[in-house]
């Protein structure tokens, strides 16, 4: 049974950081590419960042880039996103994914964790 437990969102003041941890389980998470969506209210939901099965390949949403560093270990089953600089608009969702393929993990993921929400607020 595939399980994606996220952790580490909360309230943050503008211009404040957060890291968010994702814990896997039920599938060899060395395959699999992993990846970080988010859903603001109101919104769809988006693609931050995304990670190949072995870290060497990583992507980010443009709004995030030079902010937001996506990162896993794949001796822990943990995919971590560091958020620096926060923003309003980066309040949302944070959704961790997984899927054994590096184009499909950025397209439309097959497994998601809850979700944990992060609110930047002065």
């Amino acid at each position: 049974q595939v399980q994606l437990v996220e952790s580490g969102g909360g309230l943050a003041q503008p211009g404040e950081s957060l890291r968010l941890s994702c814990v896997a389980s039920g599938f060899t998470f060395s395959s699999y590419a992993m990846s970080w969506y988010r859903q603001a209210p109101g919104k769809e939901r988006e693609l931050v960042a995304a990670i190949s099965s072995y870290g060497g390949s990583t992507i980010y949403v443009d709004s995030v880039k030079g902010r937001f560093t996506i990162s896993r270990s794949n001796a822990k089953n943990m995919v971590y996103l560091q958020m620096n600089s926060l923003k309003p608009e980066d309040t949302a969702v944070y959704y961790c994914n997984a899927d054994p393929s590096w184009i499909i993990v950025q397209a439309r993921p097959r497994y998601w964790g809850q979700g944990t929400q992060v609110t930047v607020s002065s």
